[in-house]
C-alpha cells in the first residue's frame, strides 16, 4: 500500500493517542470525519495498522525482571525448530521472540515477577524444552528506550 501524507499523519496519531476519537483525528490531519474514517478503515484491511492495544507499564504489574534470552538449539534434534516455537507459545513470561542471525538460533524477552520467577522459568521450563543446547541471559538494568511507535520519517518512501 503506497502511504500518501495523510495517511501517514492518520498513522503517527493514532500511535500517540490509539484511543481519539475519530471526529479528533480528523481535526488534526484536516480531513471530513467520513474521509478520515475510511482511510482509517483502509489502513486497517491492508494491515497497516495491524491492531490496537494499551501498553502496560509491567513494573507496575509487578513484573520486576525483564530479560533478553538467546537461545540456541541443537540441529541433531529432528523438528527442533517446530517444537520450539510451539512450546514458547506456551510460556506467558516470554513476550516477544524472534529468529536471529548469529551464534543463537533466538532471542526471547521475558518478564517475570522477579529472580525467583525468571530462574524457575528459565531452570524448569527453558532448559528442559527438547533440543535446547545453550541459554545466555542479559537481565534489563535500566530502559533507555522502548516504543511501539514507528516514527513516520521510516515510513517515508525513500527514508
Amino acid at each position: 500500500m503506497q502511504l500518501d501524507p495523510t495517511d501517514l499523519k492518520i498513522l503517527q496519531q493514532l500511535q500517540e493517542n490509539g484511543r481519539v476519537s475519530n471526529q479528533d483525528l480528523a481535526d488534526n490531519v484536516f480531513l471530513s470525519p467520513s474521509s478520515c474514517l475510511r482511510r482509517v478503515r483502509l489502513l486497517e484491511e491492508a494491515g497497516v495498522i495491524h491492531h490496537y492495544c494499551a501498553v502496560v507499564d509491567a513494573t507496575k504489574v509487578g513484573l520486576e525482571v525483564d530479560a533478553f534470552v538467546q537461545v540456541t538449539m541443537r540441529r541433531d534434534v529432528e523438528q527442533w525448530h517446530e517444537n520450539f516455537s510451539k512450546a514458547l507459545l506456551q510460556w506467558p513470561e516470554v513476550i516477544g521472540s524472534y529468529i536471529i542471525t548469529g551464534d543463537a538460533n533466538y532471542l526471547l524477552r521475558v518478564r517475570a515477577r522477579n529472580l525467583k520467577h525468571y530462574s524457575s522459568f528459565v531452570l524448569e521450563r527453558l532448559y528442559k524444552t527438547t533440543g535446547v543446547l545453550d541459554i545466555r541471559s542479559n537481565i534489563v538494568l535500566q530502559t533507555l528506550k522502548d516504543t511501539h511507535q514507528i516514527d513516520v520519517a521510516l515510513m517515508k518512501e525513500g527514508a
